[in-house]
């Protein structure tokens, strides 16, 4: 993982993929101008921060990126993939009315658009990429508890195959910041929702019916079976939920500010 410093105080870790092609990033909360408990580089609408301060580092973050807008999805925890066209690039930058009305409902965003930034936003749930260098395009994913256990990184795998003719094989996967396996427990339900899905592998119990669920061990699982090899895996492997100094953790504290996974194809 590298680490940029940027003006403003911004900082970003790179995935070993970014390079010329590809932009591929994780956001930090360090820099921008988001104040009290979303104090930094905030970069969502929908969680109760001052909108003219996240638009600011919204318009920072593009600087960096060196893009005018990102295009940013209504997230709702489900397996909606959209495939970002000219007509949707740039769509959510402006407001979440905006993310709402144009990719309501979307949890993952694909395409071989060069110099179209699509991102998402999380402050415990898994962020993925996905690049095929031999086709040309890229997807970034939302993966919680529920988008794992409904396979949205599947989705989003087969939404490339079928679009762009990425193979799986191909693919070179990476799996942001999340809450860790030994700081993710859940409760009865949620426990029977991932057994259901992933058996007991990922679980841990703890007590009174509860478990630690091993949320990146369950996105890891979801990319080797769409076809992804093991070896093109990159983990950041960083707690969101005990790195409070630099990411942000709902989990930890709420309310709280949303990091951003950001991808751009640039030729």
């Amino acid at each position: 993982m590298r680490v940029d410093h940027h003006p403003g105080g911004i900082v970003t870790w790179h995935f070993a993929m970014d390079g010329p092609e590809l932009t591929a990033l994780f956001t930090t909360r360090h820099g921008g101008c988001s104040s009290g408990p979303y104090a930094g580089l905030n970069l969502a609408f929908h969680v109760g921060d001052d909108p003219v301060a996240v638009a600011a580092n919204r318009d920072a973050l593009c600087r960096v990126l060196g893009v005018d807008r990102l295009t940013v999805a209504d997230q709702q925890h489900g397996r909606r993939v959209a495939v970002v066209d000219a007509l949707l690039a740039g769509a959510g930058h402006g407001s979440a009315s905006d993310a709402r009305e144009r990719l309501g409902g979307v949890d993952a965003l694909v395409t071989d658009r060069p110099g179209v930034a699509i991102g998402v936003l999380v402050a415990d749930c898994a962020p993925v990429v996905l690049y095929d260098p031999a086709r040309r395009a890229v997807g970034v994913v939302h993966a919680g508890r529920a988008g794992a256990c409904l396979d949205v990184v599947g989705a989003a795998v087969a939404a490339m195959s079928e679009r762009f003719g990425s193979r799986p094989a191909d693919l070179l996967a990476g799996v942001g910041p999340c809450i860790g396996a030994g700081s993710y427990e859940i409760a009865a339900d949620a426990l029977a929702e991932v057994r259901d899905v992933f058996g007991d592998g990922l679980l841990r119990p703890t007590a009174g019916g509860r478990a630690c669920f091993d949320l990146p061990g369950a996105v890891r699982e979801r990319l080797l079976t769409a076809g992804v090899v093991g070896a093109h895996v990159e983990e950041m492997a960083v707690d969101t939920a005990a790195a409070g100094d630099e990411l942000f953790s709902d989990r930890a504290a709420r309310p709280c500010g949303r990091s951003m996974l950001v991808a751009v194809l640039r030729r």
